[in-house]
């Protein structure tokens, strides 16, 4: 080629990155005020716009033609920048996510993630900077903030949800705790004040549930805040500052978005999350346990004879664990623990030996205060796992707290290592922990079976809010508490034990009332263990639920009503073909079980009591099947 044709040539080959370069610009120019992310036709939208003007940012949500989310403010304010105005734009750059991950607890245990996420670069006038990162799937929108500087400690987030005029809304008023009712509101008539960090909202056919995920000791917890008569929701940390060193990622705010059902069933909290830090997880074990507070209390937690003889009862139905409360051990500072054998104050090694001899596990409760420093947790951890106990039960940490998330993040990895399964009480509620810290089987965070107070709105509720983002200790299963809601029908609380997922679903009833409950008790001792799948079947928050479960090739369904009795009707979306399904229902002296033929897709009708429900395990039909026992 002569020098004139490359001259040439190179001239194409600049002028054309010259305009390539001016077409960026021009674009970068052009969508200043407003950028979409979206993975597939048909999710949900998030568009984040940039106001000119001010400099301040706001995110909505769309689906389906429906505003989910009405413009809502984004932003961060730290000790050295405000970064909720005066925002100019830098830049964008765009990523897929796919992974695969397998759960040990949960709606289901394998998960498929496929998100878009886009990087939103900015900086303020006097140069600090900070990436909003957006990502969207098919069942939610979430973003976070990424500060690659050092900006100082966070002081507060403007944060906001605004729902558009006329949403409905499901909440509970916040507590330390996460342990409050949920009622029905509209969004901008709920009573000012602050709820949890779980709140459901419906426009139109969508519906929308906001949590977070991903939330270490690096931050601190949030809940919602609403004056009166506004349809915003702002954040609120719990710390009124979050101390940071160098750089800083935020936990992300989640949207849960679609119609019921893709709410109810979505892993989007769990899919945020960072993967298992867990590398052998082949000791995780999920299961029913009899919890033996409610049929005993601390009675039974001092009674070496007393707990035996629940660990004879879980072993004849075949229940892999029970759970000792409070009550088993003294307290640690009446213990001379630099003598060697001071472990030989318990009996609990021997309630381990007769368990593991009979194929029960035991779990004992613990209390926060005694393992809140590194000296306790060197005492307690490996001498747990030495006389083979399976899992710990802490309680009373009573605060979201950026301190509090710290020893959640030295007490996981310290029990993974020791191999002990975690059941939370007392705590935060899930946001993506149960990914990360497979080991972690429920966290409490519920106004659940122990309490007094509850309704059959909100237990009507749960499926829709708390529990979708994560396992959930309610606690089902006590027939001999007469002060729950739903006391006149066993039949439902025989259903929850299906419509709440749990890793460890703790039983709460006593063994007589069990025994005299012959069918429920048969249930409980055909219950699986973990889930494959999860599917709503009929539902409406604070109205009523239904949920089946897959195990296999059996489904098992749980129902539960609020208001008067009536004959419900529930849509079999189990698959295809002929199904056998045998439904307990209330009767004069118990559930009763009533065997029928159905085809999938089929609607089954079930009669309930007033504030009741139903049971229900479905099995596929073959001539001369009468029963869906294995």
């Amino acid at each position: 080629m002569s020098l004139r044709n490359r001259i040439r040539a190179l001239s194409i080959v600049l002028c054309g990155a010259l305009a390539s370069t001016m077409l960026l610009a021009v674009d970068a120019r052009a969508e200043e005020a407003g950028w979409t992310v979206r993975d597939r036709p048909g999710g949900p939208t998030a568009e984040l716009r940039l106001d000119r003007a001010s400099g301040a940012l706001g995110l909505s949500v769309s689906r389906a033609g429906e505003t989910v989310l009405a413009p809502s403010p984004v932003g961060i304010v730290t000790e050295r920048a405000d970064f909720s105005t005066g925002l100019s734009f830098l830049g964008r750059s765009d990523r897929t996510v796919d992974e695969h991950y397998r759960t040990a607890a949960g709606k289901d245990r394998n998960r498929t993630v496929h998100m878009r996420e886009a990087r939103f670069r900015f900086r303020t006038g006097a140069g600090a900077r900070l990436d909003v990162v957006v990502r969207a799937s098919a069942d939610g929108v979430a973003y976070r903030y990424d500060l690659p500087g050092d900006t100082g400690n966070v002081l507060q987030e403007t944060s906001a949800f605004t729902l558009p005029e006329g949403s409905s809304a499901w909440l509970g008023a916040y507590r330390k705790d996460n342990e409050n009712l949920f009622d029905a509101y509209t969004a901008a008539g709920a009573p000012a004040g602050e709820y949890m960090m779980q709140a459901l909202f419906r426009t139109g056919n969508s519906y929308a549930l906001v949590a977070e995920s991903d939330l270490t000791g690096s931050y601190s917890g949030a809940r919602l805040v609403h004056d009166a008569g506004s349809s915003t929701y702002r954040v609120k940390l719990w710390d009124p500052q979050v101390r940071t060193t160098g750089a800083l990622t935020t936990p992300w705010r989640a949207v849960v978005t679609g119609d019921l059902a893709t709410v109810t069933e979505s892993t989007f909290t769990d899919d945020l999350a960072p993967a298992s830090k867990v590398r052998d997880t082949s000791w995780i074990k999920p299961g029913r346990a009899l919890w033996t507070w409610l049929a005993g209390g601390r009675e039974a937690g001092q009674s070496l004879e007393m707990q035996k003889g629940y660990v004879d009862y879980a072993a004849a139905r075949h229940w892999p664990y029970t759970v000792v409360d409070a009550g088993w051990y003294f307290d640690p500072a009446q213990w001379d623990v630099t003598d060697p054998d001071w472990q030989t104050h318990s009996w609990i090694p021997e309630l381990v030996r007769y368990g593991r001899e009979r194929g029960v596990g035991i779990q004992v409760w613990i209390h926060h205060r005694d393992l809140d420093t590194a000296e306790e947790r060197a005492q307690w951890l490996p001498t747990l796992e030495k006389w083979g106990v399976k899992g710990v039960k802490i309680d009373f940490m009573d605060s979201e707290a950026q301190e509090t998330f710290q020893w959640y993040d030295r007490i996981l990895p310290e029990t993974a290592s020791h191999h002990l399964l975690v059941n939370f009480h007392g705590s935060t509620i899930p946001k993506g922990i149960q990914r990360t810290w497979p080991h972690v089987m429920s966290l409490e965070g519920v106004n659940g079976e122990e309490k007094k107070t509850n309704t059959a709105r909100h237990l009507t509720t749960l499926p829709f809010t708390r529990n979708v983002i994560g396992s959930m200790d309610f606690t089902p299963g006590a027939f001999h508490r007469p002060n729950r809601p739903n006391a006149g029908s066993d039949a439902s609380e025989l259903g929850l034990s299906v419509l709440y997922e749990s890793g460890i679903q703790n039983l709460a009833g006593t063994p007589e009332s069990y025994d005299a409950r012959p069918e429920a008790r048969h249930f409980l001792e055909q219950l699986p263990d973990a889930w494959d799948s999860t599917r709503l079947l009929a539902g409406e928050p604070g109205t009523s639920a239904v949920l089946g479960r897959r195990s296999g090739n059996r489904w098992f369904i749980g129902g539960m009503y609020a208001g008067a009795a009536h004959t419900a009707e529930v849509p079999l979306r189990i698959g295809s073909g002929r199904w056998l399904v045998e439904t307990l229902t209330d009767g004069p002296a118990g559930p009763v079980r009533t065997a029928r033929t159905v085809r999938g897709g089929d609607t089954l009708s079930v009669d309930v009591v007033s504030d009741g429900g139903f049971a229900a395990v479905a099995c596929r039909w073959s001539p001369g099947r009468t029963s869906c026992d294995r």
